[in-house]
């Protein structure tokens, strides 16, 4: 394990990567994303203070998605290693728990219910994370969380009164 200083936009992983690494953020915000054939940014999962993030895939596979800095952040930077991943099993099962919750989030819940489980799930990050950003790990365009966050706004309007 090492300690890195990194900048606000470095790109620590891009897909097809061999030698990609597991990240654990000490401070600032990294995500993680795929870009699809028609140029389309997919964001996969943000990583706040105290969490890990890395490919799924094998050591020996290409990455498959980019890893980059939303600001600046200090990171212990471990090879993927099975030695490694069991020493830090309970981050795994944290952010493995958060993929799976999300997955099937996209497949049977509304914006409206993502946006407001990513609230839950990253409330120290949703005012340090574009809006574009969010309605793409989202799932949807930037115009369709705005209708979502105005239409949650106002049931919380008219429930208050």
């Amino acid at each position: 394990m090492k300690t890195v200083q990194i900048k606000k936009g470095e790109i620590l992983q891009r897909s097809g990567d061999l030698k990609h690494k597991v990240y654990h953020v000490r401070s600032g915000l990294l995500r993680s994303y795929y870009i699809d054939n028609s140029g389309k940014e997919h964001i996969f999962m943000f990583a706040p203070e105290r969490w890990t993030i890395a490919d799924n895939r094998g050591p020996e596979r290409p990455a498959e998605l980019y890893i980059d800095a939303i600001e600046d952040s200090v990171l212990e930077v471990f090879d993927k290693i099975i030695k490694e991943e069991e020493k830090n099993i309970g981050k795994f099962i944290t952010r493995l728990t958060v993929l799976q919750t999300r997955v099937i989030m996209l497949l049977s819940t509304s914006a409206i219910d993502r946006y407001n489980h990513f609230l839950s799930t990253y409330p120290d990050i949703v005012q340090r994370v574009p809006q574009r950003m969010i309605a793409s790990y989202l799932g949807v365009n930037p115009e369709t969380l705005s209708a979502a966050k105005s239409q949650s706004f106002r049931k919380k309007t008219l429930s208050a009164t």
